[in-house]
């Protein structure tokens, strides 16, 4: 159903270091870099799912309010080391791991990142 996700920051740099020692815990590495946008896929994928950019209007970037983006975790160990990785690079917890009401093995762990865009990582596998 989607093509990619685009998230805005205000240091791209800073971003990169985040989301690098974030999403490989999940899967996802980056595989582009330029001085207005990171992209990351995993490395089956074909082209890049998840950027982070500079808005391209070059006003500041800001957080949308209801807007959150779930990344897929294989297992609810790959949750707890995304959230444990997230708050050590600086993320804010919004929820920390656990089930949620929303099924019997929706497993997940929140947090905002360094410009205040909300994440999640979810696994739907019993364990």
């Amino acid at each position: 159903m989607l093509l990619y996700v685009t998230l805005g920051t205000n240091d791209l740099d800073r971003a990169a270091h985040f989301y690098d020692a974030v999403l490989p815990l999940l899967g996802y590495r980056r595989q582009h870099y330029s001085q207005e946008e990171i992209g990351y896929s995993a490395d089956s994928d074909t082209r890049c799912r998840f950027w982070v950019v500079t808005p391209f209007n070059r006003r500041r970037a800001t957080a949308g309010n209801g807007a959150m983006v779930a990344f897929t975790a294989e297992t609810r160990a790959a949750v707890n080391a995304f959230h444990a990785a997230a708050i050590a690079a600086g993320a804010t917890d919004e929820g920390g791991p656990g089930l949620r009401s929303y099924h019997a093995h929706f497993y997940a762990a929140y947090v905002r990142d360094l410009d205040g865009n909300k994440l999640s990582a979810v696994c739907e596998s019993p364990e």
